[in-house]
């Protein structure tokens, strides 16, 4: 009995330094991180009802329903974006006018083409584009999808004659015949135009660049500093939440550019453009215009559908006054300018060269 007893006691010591040397490993390989929060400011307190009511954290995806989002797809879109091949010279490609190195822009008034000739309007980015309601400046484009196919036919834009033709062209090359078998193994001809724009439209629709501002968003409140949080309320009191709301402060509406003014006074423009009256001859679109993303519009000048600004900071004036018919001094404006560069994102490592 006694030896019974004692082999239970060392079994019981045994069993506790076991359990103790497991503790400690536990804690010695998983350690606890304490997770840091900063208090809301009143300023926050102040911002939070407005900044809830207004926008929205970026989504991480942008998808088609009648368009799947594949690894191989998006690798064939990227391809197709980047030859210049797709211009009947091939002097240009989609990223020419939409440089993934410089926040899908040009940075020029407008864009040459493949023979030099200049388009008629700014160029705007293809970042964060897949989530708008429409594309083009006067939205005659549903998607992405749709809005590929376009400069490829344009006559000022990427020349190429027909769909056949570009079809043509790119069957002569092995590893385009590859890729979409591969991506299109169902299709009974896989190298077609449509597909040709749904591979770019997959592509570009993992081009999405979430900032600062959704880390303040989503509760960093350390994410802003308080001259940027001030340019924030500015934002919102001033009225420009309008049109310049939701997760892309933009992107959703068409709106006319110059509701207190006509805007060639202000922008000095040389072409005076109708809008989306140019497509729907409606007189109440006259001078109609997809309201922009401010998604990265300290990166995409010049701006407006014609270019005619350079300076972020005047072009804040200028929306004030013949938009919302107010004045705003320069400490304004620059507090406005400094809230609108919390919303310049890193266009994804993947998509570069």
């Amino acid at each position: 009995m006694k030896n019974i007893a004692l082999i239970g006691i060392v079994f019981s010591i045994l069993t506790s330094c076991s359990s103790e040397n497991k503790e400690v490993s536990t804690t010695e390989t998983t350690p606890i991180v304490e997770k840091k929060t900063v208090a809301m400011s009143e300023l926050d307190r102040k911002l939070k009802p407005n900044v809830s009511r207004f926008f929205k954290v970026l989504p991480s995806e942008a998808p088609n329903p009648e368009n799947e989002v594949t690894e191989d797809k998006v690798a064939l879109g990227k391809k197709l974006y980047y030859d210049k091949k797709l211009s009947k010279d091939e002097t240009q490609s989609c990223n020419t006018c939409h440089n993934l190195e410089t926040f899908g822009v040009d940075n020029l008034p407008f864009s040459p083409g493949d023979a030099g000739k200049l388009g008629g309007r700014n160029s705007p980015t293809t970042l964060n584009a897949a989530l708008h309601k429409t594309q083009f400046w006067d939205g005659r484009a549903k998607d992405v999808e749709e809005q590929a196919g376009g400069p490829i036919l344009n006559p000022i834009e990427m020349n190429i004659p027909s769909e056949e033709f570009l079809i043509e062209r790119l069957s002569a090359i092995k590893e385009y015949q590859a890729m979409f078998i591969k991506v299109f193994p169902y299709d009974e001809n896989p190298l077609s135009y449509k597909n040709i724009q749904s591979a770019i439209g997959a592509f570009e629709r993992t081009l999405l660049t979430p900032s600062k501002f959704d880390d303040y968003l989503g509760g960093d409140y350390a994410a802003l500093n308080d001259v940027e949080k001030e340019g924030l309320d500015l934002f919102m009191e001033t009225g420009c939440t309008t049109c310049h709301s939701g997760a892309l402060l933009g992107g959703t509406m068409f709106q006319k550019f110059g509701t207190f003014d006509d805007y060639w006074k202000h922008t000095n423009s040389k072409v005076i453009d109708k809008g989306r009256f140019e497509v729907t001859k409606k007189e109440g679109d006259m001078y109609m215009f997809k309201v922009p993303s401010l998604r990265n519009v300290a990166k995409t000048s010049p701006y407006f559908h014609d270019g005619s600004v350079s300076d972020l900071k005047e072009s804040v004036r200028i929306m004030a006054k013949i938009q919302l018919d107010k004045e705003l001094d320069d400490a304004q404006l620059d507090k406005i300018v400094a809230f609108l560069n919390t919303l310049t994102g890193e266009v994804p490592a993947s998509a570069k060269l």
